[in-house]
Parts: structure tokens; C-alpha cells; sequence
């Protein structure tokens, strides 16, 4: 089982640039981490470290626990035990700097609401509870939406989008976040072909620019254009590391085939 290399001099300011400004050194740390629901495991004993400007997949079978680790580096569930860690701190500490988006599915599209209220949600963590938008709340909108190709879409109710204009407006929500960590939840479900390699193309541009993102993927013929790095988990860590080496049929088959007793 692949453990977690060590950090070393972790930052102990707070310092909002570091993905912004290409600087790729801020890890997220998971550490022997466990989650259990009513008693039954959904993960066990999970470890990796990555960092900022990496494009992480996690793959498994159905039931693996990709969804429940997005979660729990989220803080969208509660671990059992284990250690989750970003810039040396606890990641809560740090949740505006993380932004999940959840599978289509669990997306309620009738809600009433438009584009741009979406990606103004981005900005509800940076403003607290009772600051009102500024202009550069507005202006981070603004660029959002133009950076994610959405201006002319603005005023649109979010369930008269195609699946991957969704999906491009929940990027701008994080986006306009300033969020340094994308947790993404099965991204391509549902996409055609040309509409996925725009969000392939969008996903190695975030990357570029420093940002981190972590995706669960189902795709094996894709997984290593997309991503540079994979875990491949189904309950606990199968391996760890960079895509090119460890996308292969043995570690597949292992990953899909393995169990763990309780």
C-alpha cells in the first residue's frame, strides 16, 4: 500500500496565492483516513499526498468510496479517524479554498436560479455572513463567467443548459470561488465527445495556472490523457502514483476485483 511522502517547512501563513501564482509546493496530505456510515466501512485506512498543479483521478469500481473520499476532503462528511491535511493545517481551516461539484444527478436543475447566481455562490465564502458584494465580487463574477465562455448564458435558468454548459458553470462557481482545490464528481458522465475535450482542455488549463484538481473517472481509455496521477481505491488504497505507470490491465483488475473483510 502506497503511503504518503512526508512534507516538510509547511506553510504556517495564510497565504491565498499559491495556486494563483504558479506555485506548486502546497500538498493536501490524507493520512490513514476512515469513514464509516452507520457502521459500515466506505473507506479504510486511505493515504496519498499530492500538491497543486496536478490532475488526480480516482478510480474504482461502483461503491469504492471515490464519492465518500471527495466528501470527506470536502468536509461534506465526517471521517471515523485519520487525518486530512492542506498546507500543513487542518483542511478546515481552509474549506474557501476548496470547491466540490457533485455528480449531475444530485444537482436539483429546477432550482430557480440562473447562471450567474450560481457563480455569485462562489463568492458566499470569501464575503461571510453579512458583508455585501463589492465590485470586485462582481468583477470576479465577471471574469468567471467570460474565462468559462458563459457572458451570453448569464441570465439563463441553470436547467436550460446543456450538460456541458453545467458543468462549465459549476467551474465558474469554483472559479469565481478563488478555490486552489477542484473536487470533481464524475465530470464526463453524460458528455459527448466534443463537449468532453473541452472539459479536458479546461481541466490542464486550471492545472496550469497551479490549481489542484481531483476527479473520480470511470473512463480507463481516457484516464491517462486526462490525468497525470491516479488512485486507484476500492475501499482502501490499491496504488497510488503517476497515471502512465500504474493505468494497467494487472492493477485494474486488481483494483476492480479486490474486498476487504470487516
Amino acid at each position: 500500500m502506497n503511503k504518503p511522502k512526508s512534507t516538510s517547512n509547511p506553510d504556517t501563513h495564510e497565504d491565498h496565492s499559491c495556486c494563483a501564482h504558479h506555485d506548486h509546493h502546497h500538498d493536501i496530505v490524507v493520512e490513514n483516513l476512515t469513514v464509516k456510515y452507520r457502521g459500515l466501512t466506505a473507506l479504510e485506512d486511505i493515504s496519498f499526498n499530492t500538491s497543486c498543479g496536478n490532475r488526480l483521478a480516482l478510480i474504482g469500481p461502483n461503491g469504492a468510496g471515490k464519492s465518500t473520499l471527495l466528501k470527506a476532503i470536502a468536509g461534506l462528511v465526517k471521517k471515523s479517524s485519520g487525518n486530512i491535511q492542506w498546507r500543513g493545517t487542518a483542511v478546515r481551516k481552509w474549506s474557501s479554498e476548496f470547491a466540490y461539484l457533485p455528480q449531475r444527478e444530485e444537482v436539483d436543475w429546477n432550482f430557480p436560479i440562473t447562471v450567474r447566481g450560481l457563480v455569485e455562490m462562489g463568492r458566499y465564502p470569501q464575503l461571510g455572513m453579512w458583508n455585501k458584494f463589492s465590485n470586485k465580487d462582481r468583477e470576479a463574477v465577471d471574469n468567471a463567467l467570460e474565462s468559462l465562455a458563459l457572458t451570453d448564458l448569464q441570465n439563463r435558468q441553470i436547467k436550460q443548459l446543456s450538460g456541458g454548459q453545467q458543468q462549465r458553470a459549476f467551474i465558474a462557481r469554483a472559479i469565481a470561488q478563488e478555490a486552489h482545490v477542484l473536487l470533481l464528481d464524475e465530470p464526463f458522465t453524460g458528455l459527448d465527445r466534443t463537449t468532453a475535450q473541452t472539459l479536458s482542455d479546461l481541466m490542464h488549463k486550471l492545472a496550469g495556472e497551479g490549481r489542484l484538481i481531483i476527479a473520480s473517472h470511470h473512463d480507463m481509455h481516457s484516464a491517462k490523457e486526462l490525468f497525470n496521477q491516479v488512485l486507484l481505491i476500492n475501499r482502501e488504497n490499491i496504488a497510488f502514483g503517476d497515471s502512465q505507470e500504474l493505468i494497467t490491465d494487472k492493477l485494474l483488475e486488481t483494483t476492480f476485483n479486490s474486498s476487504i473483510s470487516h
